[in-house]
């Protein structure tokens, strides 16, 4: 029987990736209790599958670099040799370059110069005479958590989705039947009815086969932290809560960046050096924590540490230089808080590796947008963001709206209600301030905003959204209603269009642009503000 190499290859990088990921696990772990066995012990399992994987395949040199590494899991599993700090690092250097290779390859054994060192200094009996090669990560700050390509499927929810396809197929046919033979419609109704109940489960078992715990992805983080931490001379834990907490593929990608960007703004502004945390009375060791939770069609991801939390008088300051405040104004810590995700803005007093360019809380920032969700500020002990958002990105609960003949779509989760406008708006024709119960709403009249050269309806209606704990709503022609609708990407010649997040496809074929809700409120929110300083 021929063997298709190509399969076995994907087979090879898919395991050798897991298995590298449980031992970088386990030695994050031995470095914090080198005495224990059963930590060792998986150490040594994960080098001597992988090593059998990559003889199976023929990577002989590939196997053999991996064999000296077994040989040292060997000495400590037997007790014949102690745990020493310096070779923890050199076994994160080995996975970390095991990885490149494993991610690289196209079949061909080759082992690079600097692995063969590597393992070289770990048959060292001595490490305390010996002269260790550098195994410090290479640039560790940009160390990232590797994309997920693979997901494990149940055998349960396979088999699940063979029979409703067979399902599927029958009650088309009966419907087939019915409308040739010409059946009553009260017949074709319930046919169909039978029909579009399986195919709705069918739906909500799919969307079930791309859930995946993000426990998995949440634990990359603890070696970004470690390296991280150590290359700036401080000392950081990363704590998990909410492993088991499962969420859309697409929307771990989603949160990659922000999580990234998160983590090392916590070890870079938020976590003290040792020395002047131990004068404040705390712990050596910073802690950030990690943690997951779902909250009904969300997921609520926080980030904190117990560092020295955000400079009020700092960002304050900041904001006045880049003309985002006035001299005087006084803004609430939320409101005032924001300003840390615009383009641009930083309070580091200079650049460095990690921070100072202003960009990287708008990449967390334009990261969550992405997926119509919010992320919030706190600082107290400390400083905590937190992010929520769908958790999928291929459905969405939508409200729709027409404006003439356009139709738009709005996140159900974004709106508080939905009410009639009667009255003559003042203002401009695009942004204003709306009479909503009694209280004074910015709004932004969507037939204007978009541009459109319909005539202008008869009455319109406010749509009143939040976002982030702001207020604002969207004047629009007509309220259709509520409808669970597929996303879809737009193309790259509407990127960098402000309020567009997305498209989907109604019953009747025509196709709505989804609202990016934070963007319009931003737009709409600033609109007024501008409008209200200008002297009358």
């Amino acid at each position: 029987m021929e063997l298709d190499n190509d399969l076995l290859l994907r087979t090879f990088v898919s395991e050798a990736e897991e298995i590298l990921a449980g031992m970088e696990d386990s030695l994050l772990a031995l470095e914090k209790d080198p005495a224990n066995g059963e930590t060792i012990r998986a150490l040594f399992r994960g080098a001597h599958t992988l090593k059998g994987n990559a003889s199976c395949i023929g990577m002989d040199a590939l196997a053999g670099a991996v064999h000296r590494v077994e040989d040292y899991l060997d000495r400590l599993h037997t007790g014949s040799a102690a745990v020493d700090p310096r070779h923890v690092t050199i076994l994160l250097s080995f996975v970390d370059l095991m990885r490149q290779c494993v991610r690289a390859t196209d079949g061909s054994d080759i082992v690079p110069p600097s692995m063969t060192e590597l393992v070289g200094s770990l048959a060292i009996e001595e490490a305390t005479t010996a002269t260790l090669p550098d195994a410090t990560p290479a640039a560790a700050h940009e160390q990232t958590p590797a994309q997920t390509t693979n997901v494990r499927v149940g055998v349960s929810r396979l088999d699940r989705a063979l029979d409703l396809t067979g399902e599927i197929s029958i009650a088309r046919g009966r419907l087939r039947q019915l409308i040739d033979q010409r059946h009553s419609l009260e017949d074709i109704s319930e046919a169909f009815s039978d029909l579009e109940r399986l195919s709705g489960d069918l739906q909500e078992l799919v969307m079930k086969l791309r859930m995946v715990p993000i426990g998995p992805f949440f634990r990359q983080y603890m070696r970004s932290v470690r390296d991280v931490a150590a290359a700036h001379q401080k000392r950081a834990v990363l704590v998990l809560e909410g492993e088991d907490v499962e969420v859309d593929l697409g929307v771990i990608e989603h949160l990659r960046n922000p999580l990234t960007h998160m983590i090392r703004n916590a070890i870079d502004h938020g976590i003290e050096s040792p020395d002047v945390r131990r004068s404040r009375g705390k712990n050596e060791e910073g802690t950030i924590r990690l943690s997951a939770l779902r909250d009904g069609g969300t997921i609520v991801v926080r980030v904190s540490d117990d560092g020295a939390g955000l400079n009020r008088a700092r960002i304050a300051a900041r904001a006045r230089r880049m003309g985002l405040i006035g001299e005087t104004e006084k803004l609430p810590d939320a409101e005032l808080f924001r300003f840390i995700f615009a383009p641009g803005f930083s309070t580091a007093e200079k650049v460095t590796d990690m921070s100072g360019r202003g960009l990287g809380m708008d990449v967390v920032r334009r990261n969550v947008e992405e997926l119509h969700g919010s992320v919030n500020v706190e600082s107290r002990n400390g400083t905590a963001f937190t992010i929520r958002m769908p958790l999928t990105v291929a459905m969405i609960d939508g409200f729709v709206v027409t404006c003439g003949r356009e139709s738009y779509v709005l996140p159900v989760d974004a709106i508080t209600e939905c009410i009639a406008h009667r009255e003559n708006t003042p203002g401009n024709d695009v942004f204003g301030i709306a009479n909503v119960r009694g209280e004074p709403v910015p709004f932004v009249r969507l037939r204007r905003f978009f541009r459109l050269d319909d005539a202008p309806a008869a009455k319109e209606n406010l749509v009143v959204v939040t976002s982030e704990g702001r207020r604002a709503a969207l004047l629009v022609d007509a309220l259709i209603g509520e409808r669970q609708l597929g996303i879809k990407p737009l193309g790259t010649m509407f990127q960098g269009i402000a309020g567009l997040a997305g498209s989907a496809v109604l019953g009747d074929g025509r196709v709505a642009i989804v609202l990016d809700v934070a963007a319009l409120l931003d737009k709409c929110v600033a609109a007024v503000r501008e409008e209200e300083a200008v002297p009358a």
